[in-house]
Protein backbone atom coordinates (compact mmCIF):
# COMPACT_ATOMS: atom_id res chain seq x y z
CA UNK A 1 0.00 0.00 0.00
CA UNK A 2 1.14 3.54 -0.89
CA UNK A 3 2.38 4.83 2.16
CA UNK A 4 0.76 8.20 1.22
CA UNK A 5 -2.95 7.08 1.05
CA UNK A 6 -4.84 7.65 4.73
CA UNK A 7 -4.97 4.32 6.70
CA UNK A 8 -8.48 3.35 7.71
CA UNK A 9 -8.90 3.24 11.52
CA UNK A 10 -10.93 0.03 11.48
CA UNK A 11 -9.92 -3.36 10.91
CA UNK A 12 -13.16 -3.66 8.29
CA UNK A 13 -11.89 -0.31 6.52
CA UNK A 14 -8.57 -2.12 6.41
CA UNK A 15 -9.95 -4.66 4.56
CA UNK A 16 -12.17 -2.97 2.70
CA UNK A 17 -9.28 -0.95 1.22
CA UNK A 18 -7.22 -3.74 0.95
CA UNK A 19 -9.93 -5.75 -1.07
CA UNK A 20 -10.57 -2.50 -3.74
CA UNK A 21 -6.12 -2.55 -4.18
CA UNK A 22 -6.54 -5.94 -4.34
CA UNK A 23 -9.29 -6.31 -7.09
CA UNK A 24 -10.31 -3.29 -8.62
CA UNK A 25 -11.97 -3.90 -11.40
CA UNK A 26 -14.33 -5.56 -9.10
CA UNK A 27 -14.96 -2.75 -6.97
CA UNK A 28 -17.29 0.34 -7.03
CA UNK A 29 -16.69 3.66 -5.88
CA UNK A 30 -19.83 5.88 -4.69
CA UNK A 31 -19.69 9.31 -3.70
CA UNK A 32 -22.73 11.82 -2.35
CA UNK A 33 -22.42 15.41 -4.45
CA UNK A 34 -22.70 17.96 -1.88
CA UNK A 35 -20.45 18.07 0.85
CA UNK A 36 -18.40 15.18 -0.66
CA UNK A 37 -17.63 16.42 -3.99
CA UNK A 38 -19.03 20.15 -3.89
CA UNK A 39 -18.51 22.22 -0.70
CA UNK A 40 -22.16 22.97 1.08
CA UNK A 41 -22.96 26.88 -0.39
CA UNK A 42 -26.20 29.00 1.20
CA UNK A 43 -26.85 28.56 -2.44
CA UNK A 44 -27.15 25.04 -3.84
CA UNK A 45 -27.94 26.19 -7.21
CA UNK A 46 -24.18 27.90 -6.71
CA UNK A 47 -22.60 24.46 -5.98
CA UNK A 48 -19.93 22.81 -7.80
CA UNK A 49 -17.45 20.06 -7.58
CA UNK A 50 -14.37 20.86 -5.84
CA UNK A 51 -11.89 22.01 -8.10
CA UNK A 52 -9.70 18.76 -8.70
CA UNK A 53 -12.35 16.62 -8.62
CA UNK A 54 -13.44 15.69 -12.26
CA UNK A 55 -9.56 15.04 -12.78
CA UNK A 56 -9.20 12.47 -9.80
CA UNK A 57 -12.66 10.90 -10.64
CA UNK A 58 -11.24 10.10 -14.21
CA UNK A 59 -8.00 9.07 -12.98
CA UNK A 60 -9.82 6.51 -10.59
CA UNK A 61 -12.71 5.44 -12.93
CA UNK A 62 -10.97 3.71 -15.85
CA UNK A 63 -9.31 1.22 -12.79
CA UNK A 64 -12.58 0.45 -11.22
CA UNK A 65 -15.90 -1.74 -12.08
CA UNK A 66 -17.53 1.74 -11.65
CA UNK A 67 -17.70 5.04 -10.10
CA UNK A 68 -21.44 5.67 -9.01
CA UNK A 69 -22.24 9.52 -7.42
CA UNK A 70 -25.22 9.06 -5.24
CA UNK A 71 -27.18 12.29 -4.66
CA UNK A 72 -30.80 14.22 -3.44
CA UNK A 73 -29.97 16.52 -6.67
CA UNK A 74 -32.05 15.12 -9.97
CA UNK A 75 -29.37 13.45 -12.06
CA UNK A 76 -28.91 15.99 -14.72
CA UNK A 77 -28.27 18.70 -12.15
CA UNK A 78 -25.43 16.80 -10.21
CA UNK A 79 -24.06 15.76 -13.97
CA UNK A 80 -24.22 19.94 -14.81
CA UNK A 81 -22.56 21.23 -11.11
CA UNK A 82 -20.35 18.40 -11.47
CA UNK A 83 -19.05 19.05 -14.65
CA UNK A 84 -19.14 15.16 -15.67
CA UNK A 85 -20.38 14.87 -19.24
CA UNK A 86 -18.19 14.28 -22.03
CA UNK A 87 -15.00 13.88 -19.81
CA UNK A 88 -12.80 11.19 -20.89
CA UNK A 89 -12.09 8.55 -18.27
CA UNK A 90 -15.56 9.25 -16.96
CA UNK A 91 -16.90 6.45 -19.53
CA UNK A 92 -17.96 4.29 -16.47
CA UNK A 93 -19.29 6.92 -14.45
CA UNK A 94 -23.41 6.74 -13.40
CA UNK A 95 -25.17 9.55 -11.14
CA UNK A 96 -27.98 8.10 -9.38
CA UNK A 97 -30.11 11.03 -8.38
CA UNK A 98 -33.33 11.20 -6.61
CA UNK A 99 -31.90 9.13 -4.42
CA UNK A 100 -31.79 6.22 -7.43
CA UNK A 101 -35.14 7.71 -9.20
CA UNK A 102 -33.21 8.87 -11.82
CA UNK A 103 -30.51 7.90 -13.13
CA UNK A 104 -27.26 9.20 -15.88
CA UNK A 105 -25.06 7.16 -17.36
CA UNK A 106 -21.51 8.44 -19.47
CA UNK A 107 -21.68 6.32 -21.99
CA UNK A 108 -24.79 7.22 -22.97
CA UNK A 109 -25.54 10.75 -21.62
CA UNK A 110 -29.56 10.04 -20.96
CA UNK A 111 -31.04 10.17 -18.12
CA UNK A 112 -33.53 7.59 -17.18
CA UNK A 113 -36.55 7.82 -14.35
CA UNK A 114 -39.74 6.60 -12.53
CA UNK A 115 -42.78 8.23 -12.35
CA UNK A 116 -43.09 11.50 -9.75
CA UNK A 117 -44.93 11.06 -7.14
CA UNK A 118 -48.26 13.06 -6.61
CA UNK A 119 -47.57 13.82 -3.33
CA UNK A 120 -44.68 16.15 -4.18
CA UNK A 121 -46.79 18.27 -6.30
CA UNK A 122 -49.43 18.44 -3.47
CA UNK A 123 -46.79 19.69 -1.35
CA UNK A 124 -45.10 21.99 -3.50
CA UNK A 125 -48.48 24.27 -3.92
CA UNK A 126 -49.01 23.63 -0.20
CA UNK A 127 -45.83 24.47 1.32
CA UNK A 128 -45.45 28.40 1.17
CA UNK A 129 -48.47 28.94 2.73
CA UNK A 130 -47.69 26.57 5.18
CA UNK A 131 -44.57 28.02 6.21
CA UNK A 132 -46.15 31.31 6.82
CA UNK A 133 -48.95 29.87 9.09
CA UNK A 134 -45.62 27.97 10.79
CA UNK A 135 -43.78 31.59 12.51
CA UNK A 136 -41.91 34.11 11.11
CA UNK A 137 -38.09 32.53 10.50
CA UNK A 138 -36.74 35.29 8.18
CA UNK A 139 -34.27 33.65 5.75
CA UNK A 140 -35.77 30.39 5.86
CA UNK A 141 -36.40 29.42 1.82
CA UNK A 142 -37.70 26.35 -0.14
CA UNK A 143 -35.85 24.72 -3.35
CA UNK A 144 -37.61 22.98 -5.55
CA UNK A 145 -35.84 19.34 -6.70
CA UNK A 146 -38.10 18.28 -9.25
CA UNK A 147 -39.36 14.73 -7.65
CA UNK A 148 -38.31 16.46 -4.05
CA UNK A 149 -39.54 19.71 -2.02
CA UNK A 150 -37.05 20.94 0.57
CA UNK A 151 -36.98 24.01 3.05
CA UNK A 152 -33.78 25.22 3.91
CA UNK A 153 -32.78 27.00 7.42
CA UNK A 154 -28.75 27.87 6.56
CA UNK A 155 -29.66 31.68 5.87
CA UNK A 156 -32.46 32.03 8.98
CA UNK A 157 -30.67 34.36 11.73
CA UNK A 158 -31.04 31.52 14.27
CA UNK A 159 -30.51 28.25 11.21
CA UNK A 160 -30.50 25.33 14.45
CA UNK A 161 -33.71 26.75 16.12
CA UNK A 162 -35.58 27.29 12.60
CA UNK A 163 -34.73 24.06 11.74
CA UNK A 164 -35.74 22.32 14.71
CA UNK A 165 -38.99 24.32 15.15
CA UNK A 166 -39.93 23.47 11.49
CA UNK A 167 -38.28 19.42 12.09
CA UNK A 168 -42.12 18.27 13.79
CA UNK A 169 -44.79 20.20 11.22
CA UNK A 170 -42.91 19.47 7.95
CA UNK A 171 -42.38 16.01 8.97
CA UNK A 172 -46.31 16.15 9.60
CA UNK A 173 -46.95 17.76 6.06
CA UNK A 174 -45.07 15.22 4.65
CA UNK A 175 -46.66 12.06 6.18
CA UNK A 176 -50.37 13.48 5.24
CA UNK A 177 -48.65 13.27 1.87
CA UNK A 178 -47.55 10.23 1.84
CA UNK A 179 -44.49 11.46 1.56
CA UNK A 180 -41.16 11.29 4.21
CA UNK A 181 -38.93 13.82 5.78
CA UNK A 182 -35.19 13.50 4.94
CA UNK A 183 -33.27 16.09 7.77
CA UNK A 184 -29.74 17.02 6.47
CA UNK A 185 -27.65 20.04 7.50
CA UNK A 186 -30.42 23.01 8.07
CA UNK A 187 -32.00 21.38 4.97
CA UNK A 188 -35.56 19.72 5.19
CA UNK A 189 -36.66 17.31 2.48
CA UNK A 190 -39.64 16.30 1.88
CA UNK A 191 -39.40 13.32 -0.91
CA UNK A 192 -41.09 9.49 -1.86
CA UNK A 193 -40.60 6.96 0.54
CA UNK A 194 -39.29 3.77 -0.33
CA UNK A 195 -36.08 4.87 -2.16
CA UNK A 196 -32.98 6.39 -0.25
CA UNK A 197 -28.89 6.27 -0.94
CA UNK A 198 -28.74 2.87 0.92
CA UNK A 199 -31.39 1.31 -1.02
CA UNK A 200 -30.20 2.74 -4.88
CA UNK A 201 -26.17 1.82 -3.27
CA UNK A 202 -27.08 -1.84 -2.70
CA UNK A 203 -29.25 -1.93 -6.11
CA UNK A 204 -26.58 -0.60 -7.89
CA UNK A 205 -23.73 -3.02 -6.35
CA UNK A 206 -26.05 -5.78 -6.69
CA UNK A 207 -26.36 -5.14 -10.40
CA UNK A 208 -22.73 -4.50 -11.21
CA UNK A 209 -21.61 -7.66 -8.91
CA UNK A 210 -19.38 -6.01 -6.88
CA UNK A 211 -16.30 -7.75 -5.34
CA UNK A 212 -16.13 -4.51 -3.03
CA UNK A 213 -17.41 -1.06 -2.29
CA UNK A 214 -15.84 2.59 -0.70
CA UNK A 215 -18.98 5.07 -0.41
CA UNK A 216 -17.81 8.58 0.80
CA UNK A 217 -20.52 10.76 2.43
CA UNK A 218 -20.95 13.59 4.85
CA UNK A 219 -24.76 14.21 5.39
CA UNK A 220 -27.39 12.14 7.90
CA UNK A 221 -28.71 11.03 4.50
CA UNK A 222 -25.76 9.40 3.78
CA UNK A 223 -26.04 7.00 6.97
CA UNK A 224 -28.64 4.65 4.86
CA UNK A 225 -25.83 3.97 2.58
CA UNK A 226 -23.38 3.66 5.56
CA UNK A 227 -26.00 0.87 6.52
CA UNK A 228 -26.18 -0.62 3.02
CA UNK A 229 -21.84 -1.17 3.46
CA UNK A 230 -22.52 -2.60 6.58
CA UNK A 231 -25.08 -5.35 5.38
CA UNK A 232 -22.19 -6.10 2.86
CA UNK A 233 -19.86 -6.30 4.68
CA UNK A 234 -21.42 -8.59 7.17
CA UNK A 235 -22.81 -10.67 3.98
CA UNK A 236 -19.02 -11.10 2.41
CA UNK A 237 -18.54 -8.24 -0.10
CA UNK A 238 -15.36 -6.16 1.82
CA UNK A 239 -16.73 -2.11 1.98
CA UNK A 240 -14.69 0.90 3.17
CA UNK A 241 -16.93 4.26 4.67
CA UNK A 242 -15.16 7.58 4.34
CA UNK A 243 -16.79 10.60 5.91
CA UNK A 244 -16.33 13.83 4.06
CA UNK A 245 -15.61 15.21 7.78
CA UNK A 246 -18.18 18.09 9.64
CA UNK A 247 -18.52 18.69 12.80
CA UNK A 248 -22.47 19.05 11.90
CA UNK A 249 -23.00 15.73 11.73
CA UNK A 250 -21.05 13.33 14.13
CA UNK A 251 -23.07 10.19 13.50
CA UNK A 252 -21.54 9.86 10.58
CA UNK A 253 -17.94 10.47 11.35
CA UNK A 254 -18.37 8.13 14.39
CA UNK A 255 -19.26 5.17 12.20
CA UNK A 256 -16.71 5.97 9.34
CA UNK A 257 -13.44 3.69 8.71
CA UNK A 258 -11.77 6.73 7.33
CA UNK A 259 -12.18 10.85 7.68
CA UNK A 260 -10.89 13.32 5.33
CA UNK A 261 -10.90 17.01 5.60
CA UNK A 262 -13.97 18.13 3.63
CA UNK A 263 -14.10 17.58 -0.26
CA UNK A 264 -10.84 18.91 -0.45
CA UNK A 265 -9.85 15.70 1.83
CA UNK A 266 -12.06 13.45 -0.72
CA UNK A 267 -10.58 14.29 -4.14
CA UNK A 268 -6.62 14.25 -2.25
CA UNK A 269 -7.95 10.86 -0.89
CA UNK A 270 -9.70 9.78 -4.54
CA UNK A 271 -6.00 10.97 -6.40
CA UNK A 272 -4.02 9.23 -4.21
CA UNK A 273 -6.41 5.97 -4.45
CA UNK A 274 -6.07 6.18 -8.32
CA UNK A 275 -2.47 6.72 -7.62
CA UNK A 276 -2.28 3.74 -5.31
CA UNK A 277 -4.77 1.03 -7.84
CA UNK A 278 -1.95 1.80 -10.94
CA UNK A 279 0.77 0.99 -8.49
CA UNK A 280 -0.72 -2.23 -7.37
CA UNK A 281 -1.17 -3.35 -11.06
Amino acid sequence: MVSSLPHPTTSAGRDGLAALLARPAKAVVALDFDGTLAEIVPDPERARAHPGAVEALAALAPEVASVAVVTGRPAGVAVRYGGFAGVPGLEHLVVLGHYGAERWDARSGTVRAAAPHPGVASVRAELPGFLDRAGAWPGVWIEEKGRAVAVHTRRALDPERAFEALKGPLGDLATHHGLVLEPGRMVLELRPPGMDKGVALAEYVREVGAGSVLYAGDDLGDLPAFAAVEKLRSDGTPGLLVCSGSTEVPELADRADLAVRGPAGVVAFLAELARAVRDEA
